[in-house]
């Protein structure tokens, strides 16, 4: 009996540190999928063109006039092992001629920070469970398996650090509660018995005991304050995953005898005033980096109020005006609820949102006597979970990562669901044939055990792979293709490269010093800025129409460039495959096409949602640029000869042709005839 209760414990664990060094593995394999531009230009882009002084891109929301982001925690979370890894590097290539400043590394070494930040979100979840008594395998092993773990906690967006703070602040939360109803309880018992007490010694022995308990109002306050002020910075959003939990903090011990209004009133004050050297600390380092503040003005004491700026505010200046999110991208309120919460944790989203839901019936027919307390633990959870979704869906640009901080506190509320239901027994008062449909087949432990725990894990799987390898997957692969180009090639050499239909590209892969440096000559002295060799030109989802007169104008540009100043250039164009055979028609059904395209790599997989993948359409030779070749080679033809639609050949021919779609194609881009 006891080798059997104890082997799902085991086998839990163990297939929980299976899926934490797959983890890390995964980042160095590495996972070339590319969720979102933020995960580089507002991190790794930055910092890298900062520490290396590489030519980067720098984004608008780190323009020094109205930044809107902190450099803080980018600076000390990646400068400065940056740094670090820099000093190495100089050492690894002298001696061991290791570069430890290629494509690979500068992608690798962050997500390997980030990583390892990641396990902050295992190390709350088993301190959470253990602090109430709750079973941790089984969650942690939820945890683990989720690809927002796998995927999204090991890339360097800010949501991802924004999870990792949050998560910590739950489990300060959640130890502060249960330490102060555990010390209100003990202080209320003996109490009790003092005023019972007989004699004098007695009383004496239970006034030692009562005065001898440890204090518990301000517990943790200034740990929480200075991470209350961190997430703040990294994300302004965080106000408002923070609040349940700092108010859950404040509220602690409310309707007891031994906490008063005038103890929430003190825990306040005492929070705020804990959080202003966090919040100078945090306003001094973004003045100086933004040029606001200068050391020589901090060492003479010569600043005012116009010296400093404060990024947050900015922040919020700017997403207040629906018109700024706007061109973003327009969402309804709704998203977040019924489409983010799935996408991001499939069944169990749509558990938490159902028993949600059946919370707020109970709360509409009056049955108050089935809900939790404000203070309890399961009413923290929830107001940690559905506090910040209700309030985010009331801004008009939503995406998934957003939600990524609810992680931990779904998992720990409703995680058990998975194996035992939703429901243990039946939830109707009355009962009908649409409701035992959805107790026997959705609700029940038996449903459970069917279905719950296998999509949860085959979903997971799925998206993994989609945004880990395939989506936008090409695009580093480009990045670190041109980079090993422009080392083989001479710098008198200009690299044009023109990208459609995919993101953007991160230039920090490309490892160009940059031109913004101003360098001295040390035999002049004469100062000098280093002439740019590689320009990038990115159309987002043009017309293929529109990109060929793009594509002309910059050629021909280049070739009265090449004639006049004898300067050698390449031009190059980054397209996915499924728009080649688009690309082609447009090339050679121009009736004055004095411009071809040949095609150099393509990189795999790769999908871009703008150009997504024809189900019925062209065959590998679409991508072939030579017309007279792909209409005696091309296969796809012979299925005007093909009497049956439904032969072996012709589906394999159509499945090779999806799977081909998957790509990101390289062109040259050339004259067809040279004017002399």
């Amino acid at each position: 009996m006891h080798s059997k209760s104890i082997k799902p414990k085991d086998s839990s664990l163990v297939s929980y540190y299976i899926l934490c060094f797959l983890r890390v593995v995964l980042v160095f394999v590495p996972q070339v999928g590319y969720i979102h531009p933020d995960e580089f230009f507002q991190s790794v882009e930055i910092i890298a063109g900062d520490e290396y002084g590489l030519e980067v891109t720098r984004t608008w929301e780190f323009n020094s006039t109205f930044p809107i982001r902190s450099i803080a925690i980018p600076y000390f979370g990646l400068k400065l092992p940056f740094s670090v890894l820099r000093f190495i590097s100089m050492y690894s290539k002298y001696y061991l001629d290791v570069n430890l400043r290629g494509s690979y590394v500068i992608l690798v070494f962050p997500r390997l920070l980030m990583v390892i930040l990641s396990f902050v979100n295992d190390w709350s979840l088993r301190k959470i469970c253990a602090a109430y008594g709750l079973q941790s395998q089984f969650r942690l092993l939820t945890l683990a398996s989720s690809y927002v773990l796998l995927v999204y906690s090991t890339r360097t967006f800010t949501n991802s650090v924004e999870m990792a703070i949050c998560s910590m602040l739950l489990y300060i939360v959640s130890d502060c509660m249960i330490h102060s109803n555990t010390v209100i309880y003990q202080r209320e018992f003996l109490e009790e018995k003092y005023l019972k007490a007989r004699n004098y010694v007695e009383k004496v022995k239970l006034y030692k005991l009562k005065m001898s308990l440890p204090s518990h109002s301000l517990n943790k306050c200034v740990l929480m304050a200075t991470l209350c002020v961190a997430g703040v910075f990294n994300r302004p959003t965080f106000f408002l995953f923070g609040t349940p939990l700092v108010f859950h903090w404040l509220l602690r011990g409310m309707g007891t005898k031994m906490v008063s209004f005038a103890d929430f009133n003190v825990r306040i004050v005492v929070f705020v005033l804990s959080s202003v050297p966090a919040l100078v600390f945090f306003i001094v380092v973004d003045s100086l980096y933004y040029g606001y503040l200068t050391p020589a003005e901090l060492e003479q004491l010569d600043v005012g109020i116009d010296n400093f700026v404060v990024t947050p505010l900015n922040f919020i200046r700017y997403n207040i005006n629906p018109e700024n999110t706007k061109q973003h991208g327009v969402h309804p309120y709704y998203l977040h609820l019924l489409v983010n919460i799935p996408i991001l944790f499939n069944v169990l989203g749509v558990i938490a949102v159902l028993s949600f839901a059946v919370m707020v019936y109970r709360f509409a027919s009056n049955e108050l006597t089935n809900l939790p307390r404000a203070q309890s633990f399961v009413g923290l959870m929830l107001s940690a979970i559905f506090f910040p979704i209700f309030m985010l869906s009331f801004i008009n640009h939503q995406e998934p990562r957003f939600l990524l901080p609810i992680t931990l506190p779904l998992i720990l509320l409703h995680a058990p669901k998975l194996k035992t239901g939703v429901c243990s027994s039946y939830p109707f008062k009355v009962r009908s044939y649409l409701r035992d449909f959805l107790y026997n087949y959705v609700l029940s432990t038996r449903a459970s055990s069917r279905y719950l725990f296998q999509v949860w894990y085959s979903v997971n799987l799925a998206l993994t792979l989609f945004y880990g390898f395939i989506h936008q997957g090409g695009v580093y692969q480009l990045a670190a293709h041109l980079s090993r180009q422009m080392d083989i090639r001479s710098t008198a050499t200009h690299i044009h490269l023109v990208t459609s239909h995919i993101y953007s590209m991160p230039q920090c892969f490309l490892d160009i010093p940059s031109t913004q440096t101003l360098l001295v000559n040390p035999e002049n002295g004469q100062k000098y800025r280093r002439g740019k060799q590689f320009f990038l030109y990115e159309y987002g989802s043009m017309e293929l129409p529109h990109l060929y007169r793009k594509l002309k104008l910059i050629l021909d540009i280049n070739e009265m460039k090449a004639i006049s100043n004898n300067q050698k250039y390449l031009l190059y164009l980054a397209i996915p495959s499924s728009l080649a055979e688009e690309l082609n028609d447009v090339f050679h059904n121009r009736t004055t096409a004095l411009i071809k395209h040949t095609q150099i790599t393509v990189f795999y997989p790769h999908l871009s949602v703008e150009a997504p993948p024809k189900l019925l359409g062209q065959h590998l030779c679409g991508i072939n640029t030579d017309p007279d070749e792909m209409q005696d080679t091309c296969p796809i033809y012979a299925f005007e000869d093909e009497r049956n639609p439904y032969s072996v050949t012709r589906i394999l021919k159509q499945f090779s042709a999806l799977v081909h779609q998957f790509g990101l194609v390289l062109y040259r881009i050339d004259v067809r005839k040279r004017i002399k």
